[in-house]
């Protein structure tokens, strides 16, 4: 099938998973973050940066969960810098987290340490798709969703697991057979959430 339609502007077609690892419990302490391009009904690059908290405060639970360290980032930049250097791809995309509400409010957070706007976007949350989707499975936790679909990864890696939420996104659109993910969310009730100068709207589905 192919995923691309001539009736779409690029801007329609910019879709990226996204994911964030935090040095501990408070939001805006991302210390990693893992990007996923989708084109044409598949990933085409997969990028991660580290990141260096402005709090160097990591707690063992976090560390136990993704390996990172207080050295590990010792020498990283900060969060502006980091997401600065996809500010143009990240204009007007269509963005994609599994766990969404958690990963943007970490977005959100870091902006708002640092006293910056928010940039302009719209989001979808793949656990809310996948739930829909495949309402039959028992969890819908990212590795879950991988043992369904027959693929391996590293979980809690931010690349692997924004890959993998891309790679889930595709596979739904498959199914259903529509071809860009947005169409999905059309199908199913979904609301994008969005970002934008000022402020956010969460990500929210239909009730059944």
């Amino acid at each position: 099938m192919n995923m691309t339609s001539p009736n779409r502007p690029d801007i329609a077609l910019k879709t990226i998973a996204i994911d964030f690892e935090t040095a501990n419990e408070e939001r805006g302490s991302a210390c990693s973050v893992g990007l996923a391009w989708i084109k044409e009904g598949r990933v085409v690059r997969v990028e991660e940066r580290l990141i260096r908290p402005k709090s160097m405060r990591f707690s063992g639970f976090n560390i136990a969960i993704h390996g990172i360290r207080p050295e590990h980032v010792a020498d990283a930049p900060e969060f502006p810098e980091v997401m600065d250097e996809f500010a143009d791809d990240f204009d007007g995309a269509t963005m994609i987290a599994h766990n969404a509400a958690f990963d943007f409010s970490v977005w959100r957070s870091a902006l708002d340490q640092y006293r910056q706007r928010y940039p302009v976007l719209s989001y979808l949350c793949s656990v809310k798709l996948a739930q829909r989707h495949w309402p039959h499975l028992t969890s819908h936790k990212l590795n879950v969703v991988a043992s369904h679909l027959g693929l391996r990864f590293v979980h809690h890696n931010a690349a692997e697991d924004a890959a993998m939420c891309a790679q889930a996104a595709i596979a739904i659109a498959r199914e259903n057979d529509v071809e860009h993910v947005s169409d999905v969310a059309v199908r199913i009730g979904m609301k994008p959430g969005r970002l934008y100068v000022g402020g956010y709207d969460p990500c929210s589905c239909r009730r059944r």
